[in-house]
């Protein structure tokens, strides 16, 4: 099964490698070519690692981290929270947009591909890369976690000054992978219709991470998706 193999970005390749050469990997790959075989699984093969194609080690100043990918038909593009323009915007997408609105007073997206944020170096890394089809959670606890976990605690140990938007619960965990000396870390509730009244709305994220990035004298990052 080749997509599954380490076609991914040089600089990510030199830092992942010994991931996947591990065995928890070659038993991840296992599972992968025998769910193919039974189940559609998204996203289609060419963007699994497409955080990682999409945004190279060395450009990584900010990390959004997501559980697992969509998992219904056209949405998955290997980029959390977003969606292929065309497909109707998910909920808490939907609800970024609206803090993205009230933050930085940014007119909300017609389309939910946020591209233009992985150019700028933001990371869009669900922490499980695959899912089955109408099967939210599908691929949970079969490796992905370790790999992408080793690649938040290489950012975290190689590079300085990142800044890391965890938002609910599952995402807060990585908190430990994290040396909060060393970068920021932005927390607060899921998004999502259920929870983001109760503290992600308001939270002014995207204002906090330019500030923390012009302070430390990186590039800002235009939230604009326009």
């Amino acid at each position: 099964m080749n997509d599954i193999n380490p076609n991914i970005e040089s600089s990510w390749k030199a830092v992942l490698m010994p991931q996947f050469k591990a065995e928890y990997f070659f038993k991840l790959k296992e599972f992968l070519i025998s769910e193919r075989r039974k189940n559609l699984i998204f996203p289609k093969g060419a963007d699994i690692f497409a955080a990682f194609n999409n945004t190279p080690f060395d450009k990584v100043k900010a990390v959004i981290i997501g559980q697992d990918p969509y998992h219904n038909p056209g949405q998955a593009n290997g980029l959390c929270f977003s969606v292929p323009s065309g497909i109707e915007i998910p909920p808490s997408l939907a609800n970024i947009y609206k803090e993205l609105n009230s933050d930085l007073r940014l007119k909300i997206p017609a389309h939910g591909d946020l591209q233009k944020w992985a150019d700028q170096g933001v990371l869009l890394l669900n922490a499980t890369l695959t899912v089955r089809a109408h099967q939210a959670g599908s691929h949970q606890n079969m490796g992905w976690e370790l790999f992408t976990d080793a690649a938040i605690k290489s950012l975290a140990e190689q590079k300085n000054n990142i800044v890391f938007f965890l938002w609910g619960n599952y995402a807060k965990k990585k908190c430990e992978l994290i040396d909060a000396h060393k970068h920021l870390l932005l927390t607060a509730v899921h998004p999502s219709p259920l929870s983001a009244y109760r503290g992600f709305f308001g939270c002014k994220h995207f204002s906090k991470a330019n500030k923390y990035l012009i302070d430390n004298n990186i590039e800002p990052i235009n939230w604009n998706l326009d």
